[in-house]
């Protein structure tokens, strides 16, 4: 399983580094679209350091969205899913393979992110390089859940529509914990109640896809 996971986390990530999507598409987008919430906050410094980890977090979900339907899209062209199905992997394997390639995508949109948190938004260094378990705690929960749903509408003419509609209420629930923490890392508070509901969620999201990933994709 491990081994198979390995190889689909690298293909995929040869396959963004190569199409360069990641860099010159989903960071633009990113800094850009965390530019524009701040503006609509306001020049209050303040005001802007208050709203940052709810503004953090709404830039990664357009981001999650976003590299969902783009590693669904990879696997589109015809054919492409009956000859992985054909190859006897495991579905565990290429479940813990393409969470782990997203997991590695967001990461390093959430490097570029933070460093906007705290230049644009006026966020402390310290509270924020504080806030960095709970940020990988959230982003290994919506690298497998986004891996999940997206199995789940793979296929679907739909699929740019049902995708939000199916991730977006359980998402809400992992963002809100999330941002949580986060504002209560730059306070300065504890945050480790938050951190492990967001450790039991991630653990929640790897059970079930390794159980049921081989199931939606054969749906």
């Amino acid at each position: 399983m491990m081994r198979v996971a390995w190889l689909v986390a690298r293909k995929d990530l040869r396959i963004e580094t190569r199409s360069r999507v990641l860099l010159w598409q989903v960071l633009p987008f990113g800094v850009i679209a965390l530019i524009l919430s701040g503006l609509a906050v306001g020049p209050n410094d303040e005001a802007m350091r208050h709203a940052a980890p709810g503004l953090f977090y709404l830039v990664i979900l357009l981001v999650v969205l976003f590299m969902i339907g783009r590693g669904q899209a990879v696997e589109s062209p015809a054919g492409t899913r009956t000859s992985v199905a054909m190859l006897g992997a495991d579905p565990a394997g290429i479940f813990l393979g393409k969470t782990l390639a997203l997991f590695v995508e967001l990461v390093v949109t959430a490097a570029v992110l933070l460093t906007g948190v705290v230049v644009l938004l006026h966020a402390p260094v310290a509270g924020t390089a504080s806030a960095l378990p709970s940020v990988l705690l959230t982003l290994g929960a919506l690298a497998a859940g986004g891996t999940l749903y997206g199995a789940l509408v793979a296929g679907a003419d739909v699929q740019a529509t049902l995708l939000p509609i199916i991730a977006l209420p359980p998402f809400a629930g992992l963002l809100i914990i999330g941002e949580k923490s986060f504002a209560a890392a730059v306070a300065g508070q504890s945050s480790v109640k938050w951190l492990l509901f967001l450790f039991v969620s991630l653990l929640a999201y790897l059970a079930v896809g390794i159980l049921l990933y081989g199931v939606t994709e054969e749906s």
